[in-house]
């Protein structure tokens, strides 16, 4: 049956015992909260659709961005985590939670592919961030903007979810890492993780791989593979795909003439930024502001 949670805000449905969806929206111009019950033997699968929310840890004291076409996965067998949220403005998401031994019963043949599922790691705590591909993003809003008839609506989610999480493990994650086994490390994460605060922070005028390497006191080559490992493409995959995101923002507010935002985002010509960004939307500024009425 499903239940309902402030349905101005979120929506909890069970697909089946053990292995729940929860679709979270805020359309209101300011942050909301969002809290859930959690338990140390369920998995927590985050989604962003739209917008980007807060996932809060240890009441308050540390805490991760999930930002639109992102995921990341949770567990941790060791504490109770609540689904602790920050809801910012205009924002969709959806969040899983699966119990352990549900999740084992869906991939018992596969659980060699999936690192945590190992034997060995069971009790470890696991977690991975990662781009959505657009397949997954389809998935995602095909279940979000469920349009059949209500009596239909849990087989259909059913059989989405069962789609998104085939799509979501489809990739060899256990693959890779093998190939990095330093990621099993929390400090050799953190260095990633603050590589990527590093490329933000400095996008305009970015470090190279070997500065940004030497910054974090991480090996090249770790860098570079345990990068595209957590966050499912290259470092400068992803500060690319950033600043585009950050001049499409900048564009659509009308305040900032091309050049300006050539500028701010670290291209020396317009030219070159027109370049990069009709590579990355398929338009030129100009025209994407006229297809989206802006």
């Amino acid at each position: 049956m499903a239940e309902s949670i402030d349905e101005s805000m979120a929506f909890k449905f069970e697909v089946e015992p053990g292995f729940s969806i929860i679709k979270l929206k805020n359309n209101r111009p300011i942050d909301k909260n969002f809290f859930h019950k959690g338990d140390s033997n369920v998995i927590q699968m985050h989604f962003g659709i739209q917008g980007s929310y807060q996932l809060n840890f240890n009441n308050g004291n540390y805490h991760l961005e999930i930002g639109e076409n992102n995921s990341y996965l949770i567990y941790n067998p060791q504490v109770n985590l609540p689904v602790d949220l920050l809801l910012h403005a205009r924002t969709r998401a959806i969040v899983l939670l699966i119990s352990i031994d549900k999740f084992h019963s869906f991939f018992t043949k596969e659980a060699n592919l999936i690192h945590f599922l190992n034997p060995e790691n069971i009790e470890k705590k696991y977690y991975l961030e990662k781009a959505l591909e657009p397949s997954l993003m389809i998935v995602l809003n095909q279940i979000y903007n469920y349009g059949l008839h209500s009596s239909l609506e849990k087989l259909y989610t059913r059989g989405k979810v069962y789609e998104l999480l085939s799509l979501y493990f489809h990739q060899s994650d256990a693959d890779d890492k093998q190939k990095c086994p330093y990621l099993e490390d929390d400090n050799n994460v953190e260095k990633i993780r603050l590589a990527k605060e590093i490329l933000i922070d400095n996008f305009a005028e970015p470090p190279t791989l070997t500065d940004l390497a030497n910054q974090v006191n991480l090996p090249l080559q770790y860098l570079k593979d345990g990068f595209k490992h957590i966050y499912g493409e290259t470092a400068f995959a992803f500060l690319f795909n950033y600043k585009m995101e950050y001049a499409r923002n900048l564009l659509t507010t009308k305040k900032y003439n091309i050049a300006e935002i050539s500028f701010e985002v670290g291209y020396s010509t317009p030219s070159h930024f027109i370049a990069a960004f009709k590579k990355k939307y398929g338009s030129t500024p100009k025209k994407y502001l006229q297809s989206i009425g802006v």
